[in-house]
C-alpha cells in the first residue's frame, strides 16, 4: 500500500501559477452547452499565439495567463460552427454562443451537410435532438442505429471493443432497465468512446455517453410509459417517471413494474474423446417468468454555478421468478446407443437490491471537484428441483429427484474524488477512487450429489489517474496513466485459501490525438486495459445444471490484459474505424470429465488462454436524402488465435464480417416508418467457429399527437424468424460442443407514452466503483 499511497500524493499535487485568468461558458443557439470547443487567447497586435484550452462537459473552460497587461482577443471554434472573437476586456468572458457555419452547411438551416457524427474530443459525437432518431422509441433504440454501434445477437457492442459502459448526464448507468426507461425524445447526443481515457476504470473497454435535452420550467411534471409485448406470450410493463423543479431544487423518482415472459430452444451435441468416445445429443426448452419493481427516489440541489450537491436511494426487487426446464438427452458409445435421460426441472429465484448514491460537484478557486459516493446491499437466493428420468440400453428405467439451494449476499461501498483544474494552456485531471466488496455464497445440495460449500469473496481496489488535455493549434492531445490495487481474499468453508488469493499492481497509459485535415478529423488512440474475471467466475463451487453438465467457477483465473490502438476518420456522413489489439489471458471456455468414474458428466468452467491478436476495419455512412435518411454500417473482424481441440491445435482465425442497414422515412401525416436488417456471416471469435449466417429483419412505426405529449410506437422484431446460431465451441483437448439455438426473438410491441412538462433531473453524480460492480 506504500506505493499506493505515495502514487497518490504525487498524482494529486499541483503547482498553482499565478496571472490572469479568464473563464466563459460556450452554447450553441438553442443556448446547448458545447463541448471541445477550442478557445485561443491571441496578443494584439501580431495575434500572436498566448495559450489555448477546449472547454469542458458543461461547456465552461478557464484560461490561465501567466503576466498580466497584455491586450488579449479570444477566438472560439468548434466543427460546424463559424469562429467567434471578442476582446478579453474583462475575466469573466461570459456565455458566448456560436451560429452555425453556412459555409460547412452550405445552407443558413441546420439541416444541411453538419455531419450527424463528428469527432470531438474523445469521442464520436451522434447528433439525436431534431433528428429522426429523436422518434426511435427508447435510449435502447437508437443506440442501435448508431455508427460504431451494433447488435450480435448478444446485446449491444462498440465495433472492435465490445461491450461499452454506458452514462447518462454523467451518472453511470447500472442497469439495463434504465436505457430501456429513457424515452428517445429526450436524447440531446450520444457520445461514442472507444478508448476512455485515465479517469475510467482500466477494465472499461468503450464508454457510450448519454447527453438529454435540457428542459426549461418548472413545477412538476411527470412521463409515463405503458408497454406491451407479445412472443409466444405476453409480456408488459409500466413506468412512472415524475420530476418537481423549484429554482436550484430538484426532486425526481421512478416507479417501475414489469411482468416478463421469455423462452429459448436449443441444441447442444457433445463429443467427449477418451479412450472411448461419447456422445450426447441434448434438445433444451427453458420458459422463464419474472414480476420485478422498482423504486426511485432523489433530490439535487444547485447552490449556485459553482456548487451542487444531491442523492438518490434505488430499491430492486424481483416479486416473482420462476423457471421450467426440459432436457431429452440422448447418449451414445463408440457410436451405439447406451442410455437416455429425460430431465424436467423447476427454479425459483428472488432478490433485493438497496443501492445509495450521493455527490458533490463543486469549484473552488481554478480547481473543479467531482466527489461520488455509492454503497449497495444486495441478497438474493434460488432453487431448483429436477425429476430425471433414465433408461439404458436394457430398458431399464431409474429415477432420482435432484435439488440445489443457493444464497448469495453482497455488500459493497466505493468513493471517487475527481479534481480538474487549468494548467499550462491546457486541462490537468487527477484523481483517486477505492472500493470494497464483501460477497458471501452458501450452495446446497442435500442429496449429496455434489459437494455443498459455503465460499467467501472480499476484495478491496484502489485507484489513482492522472489525466493532461490541450490543443496545439488544431491539433488537441491527450495522455493519462492510471494505477490500480487490488487485494483479493478467498475463503472456502471456513479456511482461507492462500494460493488462491492474490494481490496485484497494475498501470495503464493511455494517449489520444485528434486533428481537422481540411473537413474531415482523424482521431489515434491508444490504451493499455485489464478484465478481471467476476466474481461468479472466480467462486469454486461446483453448480448442476443437469445429469450431464456441472458448472464450477475457477479461484485461479488471471485478469486479461490488453493493449489497444485505433484509427478513426470522420467527414461529413462517412466515418471510417480501424483497431489493433493484442490480447494476454483471455478467458475462455473449458469442459473437462467430472471425474474418472463416470466421463459423460461435463465440468464447465473457465480458463486463461495464451496471448493472440485481434483486427477490425468499420465503415459507417449516414445521409440525408430527402425524406429518407440511411444508416449503412459494416465491420470486419480478424483474429489470430491457435487454441486446444481433440484433433489437436486447431487455427481459428477466419474474419466474421456483419452489416447493418437501418432505413427511416418521414411520412405524410406525421408517420416515422423505420426498417432495417443486421446480417453476419460466418466465421470464428475466440473460441466459436459460427458455421451459418445469421440475419434478421425489423421494422417500426412512430406517431405523436397532442404537441409530443402523447406517442405511440409499434414495433414488430426479427420479423422473418431467422435469428439463429449454428456454432461450434472448443472446449479443450477432449470436449468440442455443437450449438444450435432455435430462433426466439421475432416478436410484436406496442409503446405508449404520456407526458407532461417531463425532465430529466439535473442530478450531477457520476457513480465510483463501477468496475465492481460490474463484476457482481
Amino acid at each position: 500500500m506504500k506505493q499506493f499511497y505515495l502514487t497518490l500524493l504525487l498524482l494529486v499535487t499541483a503547482v498553482c501559477a499565478k496571472g490572469q485568468t479568464f473563464t466563459g461558458k460556450v452554447t450553441d443557439t438553442d443556448n446547448a452547452p458545447l463541448a471541445y470547443a477550442n478557445v485561443v487567447l491571441l496578443s494584439l497586435p501580431d495575434s500572436a499565439f498566448v495559450t489555448g484550452t477546449v472547454s469542458d462537459e458543461s461547456g465552461s473552460f478557464t484560461l490561465q495567463v501567466a503576466s498580466e497587461g497584455k491586450q488579449l482577443l479570444a477566438r472560439v471554434s468548434s466543427i460546424g460552427y463559424a469562429t467567434a472573437y471578442l476582446p478579453c476586456n474583462q475575466s469573466d468572458l461570459g456565455i458566448i454562443g456560436l451560429a452555425p457555419d453556412t459555409q460547412v452547411l452550405d445552407e443558413v438551416v441546420v439541416k444541411g451537410d453538419l455531419p450527424k457524427t463528428r469527432m470531438k474530443g474523445d469521442a464520436m459525437v451522434t447528433q439525436i435532438q431534431n433528428s429522426t432518431l429523436a422518434k426511435a422509441g427508447t435510449a435502447n433504440d437508437v443506440l442501435s442505429k448508431l455508427p460504431g454501434l451494433v447488435d450480435d445477437g448478444s446485446g449491444l457492442k462498440v465495433l472492435g471493443r465490445g461491450a461499452p459502459e454506458y452514462y447518462i448526464n454523467g451518472r453511470k448507468v447500472r442497469d439495463a432497465s434504465q436505457l430501456d426507461q429513457l424515452s428517445s425524445d429526450e436524447i440531446q447526443s450520444v457520445e461514442v468512446v472507444t478508448h476512455p481515457g485515465a479517469r475510467y476504470d482500466a477494465s472499461v473497454k468503450a464508454v457510450v455517453r448519454i447527453r438529454t435535452v435540457k428542459r426549461q420550467g418548472e413545477g412538476f411534471g411527470f412521463n409515463n410509459r405503458l408497454y406491451g409485448e407479445y412472443n409466444k406470450q405476453a409480456s408488459w410493463l409500466e413506468q412512472f417517471n415524475f420530476n418537481y423543479r423549484k429554482n436550484g431544487f430538484d426532486l425526481f423518482g421512478l416507479l417501475f413494474y414489469s411482468d416478463s415472459y421469455s423462452w429459448k430452444e436449443h441444441r447442444t451435441v457433445q463429443n467427449t474423446y477418451l479412450d472411448k468416445h461419447w456422445m450426447q445429443d441434448a434438445w433444451t426448452q427453458v420458459n422463464s417468468r419474472s414480476h420485478s419493481f422498482t423504486g426511485d427516489l432523489g433530490a439535487n440541489y444547485v447552490v449556485n454555478d459553482n456548487h451542487s450537491f444531491g442523492a438518490t436511494y434505488r430499491i430492486s426487487h424481483q416479486l416473482y421468478g420462476r423457471d421450467r426446464t426440459f432436457v431429452d438427452t440422448d447418449v451414445e458409445l463408440e457410436d451405439a446407443f447406451y442410455e437416455n435421460s429425460i430431465n424436467m426441472g423447476q427454479g425459483g429465484s428472488g432478490y433485493t437490491r438497496h443501492t445509495a448514491d450521493f455527490y458533490y460537484d463543486g469549484k473552488i478557486g481554478e480547481w473543479s471537484l467531482d466527489f461520488d459516493g455509492n454503497a449497495i446491499w444486495q441478497t438474493s437466493d434460488a432453487d431448483n428441483h429436477t425429476q430425471e428420468e433414465n433408461t439404458d440400453a436394457g430398458g431399464t428405467l431409474t429415477e432420482r429427484t435432484v435439488t440445489t439451494l443457493s444464497n448469495t449476499d453482497y455488500t459493497f461501498y466505493a468513493g471517487k474524488l475527481v479534481l480538474e483544474r487549468p494548467l499550462w494552456g491546457g486541462s490537468l485531471s487527477v484523481g483517486a477512487e477505492y472500493g470494497h466488496l464483501n460477497r458471501l455464497t452458501d450452495y446446497r445440495n442435500p442429496e449429496g450429489i455434489i459437494a455443498s460449500t459455503v465460499d467467501e469473496i472480499k476484495e478491496g481496489n484502489a485507484a489513482a489517474f492522472a489525466e493532461y488535455a490541450r490543443s496545439f493549434g488544431k491539433l488537441y492531445a491527450q495522455v493519462g496513466v492510471r494505477y490500480e490495487y487490488a487485494d483479493f481474499d478467498y475463503t472456502l468453508n471456513g479456511t482461507y485459501m492462500d494460493e488462491q488469493s492474490k494481490v496485484y499492481h497494475n498501470v495503464f497509459p493511455s494517449a489520444s490525438l485528434v486533428l481537422p485535415v481540411g473537413k474531415a478529423q482523424l482521431m489515434l488512440q491508444y490504451r493499455s486495459e485489464i478484465k478481471r474475471p467476476s466474481y461468479s467466475m472466480l467462486s469454486s463451487s461446483v453448480s448442476y445444471v443437469n445429469r450431464y453438465t456441472y458448472e464450477s467457477g475457477n479461484p485461479f483465473l488471471r485478469p486479461v490484459l490488453t493493449q489497444a490502438l485505433s484509427l478513426m476518420a470522420s467527414y461529413k456522413w462517412l466515418t471510417l474505424q480501424a483497431g489493433y489489439q493484442h490480447i494476454k489471458d483471455d478467458f475462455f471456455d473449458t469442459s473437462e470429465p467430472y471425474s474418472d468414474a463416470d466421463p459423460t458428466i461435463a465440468l464447465m468452467s473457465k480458463r486463461n488462454v495464451p496471448e493472440y491478436d485481434a483486427l477490425f476495419v468499420a465503415a459507417s455512412a449516414a445521409p440525408t436524402i430527402g425524406l429518407w435518411s440511411p444508416v449503412l454500417s459494416a465491420s470486419l473482424s480478424k483474429q489470430w488465435l491457435e487454441t486446444e481441440a481433440p484433433s489437436g491445435k486447431v487455427r481459428l482465425d477466419n474474419p466474421l464480417f456483419m452489416l447493418q442497414w437501418d432505413n427511416s422515412f418521414n411520412l405524410p401525416a406525421g408517420f416515422l416508418l423505420t426498417a432495417g436488417v443486421n446480417w453476419m456471416t460466418p466465421g470464428e471469435s475466440q473460441n466459436t467457429r459460427i458455421l451459418d449466417h445469421m440475419w434478421t429483419v425489423n421494422a417500426s412505426l412512430y406517431k405523436e399527437i397532442w404537441k409530443g405529449r402523447m406517442s405511440f410506437l409499434l414495433n414488430a422484431n426479427d420479423i422473418f424468424n431467422t435469428q439463429e446460431m449454428n456454432g461450434l465451441l472448443y472446449t479443450g483437448s477432449v470436449r468440442t460442443l455443437h450449438m444450435f439455438n432455435e430462433p426466439n426473438t421475432r416478436s410484436v410491441s406496442l409503446t405508449v407514452r404520456f407526458k407532461f412538462n417531463s425532465a430529466k433531473s439535473k442530478y450531477k453524480g457520476t457513480g465510483a466503483g463501477e468496475a465492481q460492480k460490474d463484476r457482481m
